[in-house]
């Protein structure tokens, strides 16, 4: 069974898509580009997309924008930051960091779809200073230390 909650989206432009699931089974909400002409975004170059729109999450969640894969392995376009994070208390438009990892130049057209938004549920670490922390099997072992 899947979680439902309620957000609320107000639209700065008329004429954008709001987020949407594709699929029954999706997790994922689609995010268009809320731009009124094409972008093209050069090699290894970095730009902000407006999506149009602003979100109003209930306290205890987050929206998590995420890369859509199948623009970042066809042409290399991914978010600058992997996976960006809207707070529940945020309230500008949601805009989207882009970057093109690709050697050709990439063009954005209005209502391309451009990233995806995930909605979840927050916990709060309650942060204990403590003298001395557990040891474990792997300890300070790091990047490839399992044999992977």
């Amino acid at each position: 069974m899947t979680n439902k909650i309620s957000i609320k989206l107000k639209k700065l432009l008329n004429n954008i898509s709001l987020p949407m699931y594709a699929t029954e089974g999706a997790s994922g909400m689609d995010i268009t580009a809320g731009i009124s002409k094409p972008v093209s975004i050069k090699p290894f170059e970095r730009i902000l997309i407006p999506t149009g729109f602003i979100i109003e999450l209930p306290d205890g969640y987050e929206a998590q924008i995420r890369p859509r894969s199948g623009i970042s392995i066809k042409h290399g376009i991914t978010l600058v930051n992997c996976v960006g994070t809207i707070d529940a208390d945020y309230r500008g438009e949601v805009s989207i960091p882009v970057i093109n990892l690709s050697t050709e130049e990439y063009t954005i057209n209005p209502g391309d779809r451009i990233a995806q938004m995930v909605i979840s549920s927050v916990t709060k670490g309650i942060i204990d200073i403590v003298c001395e922390i557990g040891e474990t099997q792997r300890n300070k072992g790091g990047f490839g230390s399992t044999g992977f």
